[in-house]
């Protein structure tokens, strides 16, 4: 069964985020094997770091994205390929011939290191607004979900 491993920095402090998370995992099931990953959230402990400090908290938590990541590699990066839903699921298919395992990879709250970005074969973009990754996580859940339905021809897309 074709893999697919969200490898993420922290963990959702939020019941709703979580919930939500967990619903796409299970509606996923039918489809894939999911498999969240969870890497070290690197705290800052000033309200405002300078941009040499998130530098260095990107690099920390590159560490564990980089340990992470197997298969055919994606970061979600603002400055990605922008994708409608089916051009997504188009992508999905064929990453689905050429690997058995893709990893999704969502940094953290001060964005990827460029180690991270450089190991990926693919840069996606949900948009130029910046979200929370938090709530990133479900929506990648909702899109890879909305991708299968597409391709398995359901209504769930209209």
């Amino acid at each position: 069964m074709f893999k697919v491993k969200i490898a993420c920095v922290g963990k959702i402090k939020e019941s709703f985020y979580r919930e939500a998370v967990d619903e796409y995992v299970k509606r996923l099931g039918r489809f894939c094997d999911v498999r969240i990953v969870e890497t070290a959230e690197c705290p800052v402990y000033k309200p405002c770091p300078t941009d040499g400090e998130t530098a260095k908290v990107r690099k920390a938590e590159a560490a564990g994205l980089l340990a992470a990541m197997e298969g055919f590699c994606v970061c979600l990066d603002i400055s990605g390929a922008e994708m409608s839903s089916e051009r997504f699921a188009e992508q999905l298919r064929r990453i689905k011939d050429i690997s058995p395992v893709v990893t999704f990879v969502i940094g953290g709250s001060y964005g990827m290191d460029d180690s991270v970005k450089n190991a990926c074969k693919l840069k996606l973009s949900f948009g130029r607004m910046t979200y929370p990754h938090q709530l990133m996580r479900v929506v990648l859940c909702e899109q890879i979900y909305r991708a299968f339905m597409i391709d398995s021809g359901s209504a769930y897309h209209k």
